[in-house]
């Protein structure tokens, strides 16, 4: 009611417009029914419910069977939110794997160092690349193209010339910040791909340990091995597919996020029961000894009628 409805100068109840002002996001409750369903999207999907994250073993081994072995149910955020809950269940199950192939909007660069000191994970997916108009035009200079000399605090263009300013600003942890003088600039014949804006060109970057983790992410990226390694993650998009399409996941049956994850919960251990049961070894067929009332026809020379040949 508060959020969706005020009273006006003359106490009279009405529905609050965009003037009024309403909470957006996490704060905002989308239906009376469940309070705690949020809206959600996903590129052109949008929903107000939840988000189910489903993490499942990846064996190559066709004799195997790829089981389920976590399942989160969380309010729509940002799916890094999720991955240290998962890691922690994981470890408490003693499922924790050597490697966890991931989405890439599952992973972060702080994630890739915290999961390995913490729980000696190695994360495995494609890093978010940086946002700046020359990674997305493919042109000009990127950070890339700048070398960090760490131990002089000092970056140096791809034409040479050193910034002069290193700092460490509270509001822009944990990056970095290096910067070049006005003078530097101007006369560069290569301003134009360099930087955009009247200033000097300003260069971001993350702590050494996460930088140099960063690169060499990247670097790993462009390898045939590891393209190959990471595609075995496609599998985790038909478990997800089943769970929509042969279980209903999109459909809640209850309120509550608690509820809705045990209904979750349930789903996957259908799944895992599933496929267990498709890998047991079945015995051979052994045909069932004939009944007393077929052996006298048998005795007799009499057919079986169709309608009661088969067992019930």
């Amino acid at each position: 009611m508060v959020q969706n409805f005020l009273l006006d100068a003359c106490d009279r109840l009405r529905p609050r417009t965009e003037k009024d002002g309403q909470p957006k996001g996490a704060l905002r409750i989308v239906t009376p029914y469940d309070c705690e369903a949020r809206r959600a999207m996903r590129g052109n999907t949008r929903w107000s419910g939840y988000l189910v994250h489903v993490t499942e073993t990846c064996e190559t081994d066709d004799a195997q069977a790829n089981l389920i072995t976590d399942i989160a149910t969380t309010r729509p955020t940002r799916d890094t939110e999720a991955l240290p809950g998962i890691h922690t269940r994981l470890r408490h199950r003693r499922l924790l794997p050597r490697q966890h192939l991931l989405d890439g909007g599952y992973l972060s660069v702080a994630l890739l160092h915290r999961s390995f000191r913490d729980h000696g994970v190695e994360l495995l997916g494609p890093v978010k690349a940086s946002g700046a108009w020359q990674s997305k035009e493919q042109s000009g200079f990127t950070r890339d193209g700048f070398s960090i000399d760490f131990d002089q605090r000092q970056v140096t263009c791809p034409n040479g010339e050193t910034s002069h300013i290193w700092l460490e600003p509270p509001a822009m942890a944990p990056y970095t910040v290096a910067r070049f003088h006005p003078h530097q600039c101007d006369p560069c014949p290569d301003r134009s791909a360099c930087t955009r804006g009247t200033a000097a060109r300003t260069v971001n970057f993350l702590p050494r340990p996460l930088h140099e983790l960063q690169a060499r992410n990247r670097t790993d990226q462009q390898d045939t091995q590891w393209k190959r390694l990471y595609a075995t993650r496609s599998g985790v998009e038909g478990t997800i597919c089943e769970f929509i399409n042969g279980h209903q996941a999109r459909r809640s049956r209850y309120h509550g996020i608690r509820k809705t994850h045990v209904q979750h919960i349930v789903t996957g251990i259908a799944i895992n029961i599933e496929r267990l049961a498709s890998r047991t070894t079945r015995h051979p067929h052994r045909p069932r000894a004939p009944q007393t009332f077929q052996q006298y026809l048998n005795t007799r020379g009499l057919t079986w009628e169709c309608w009661w040949r088969q067992g019930k």
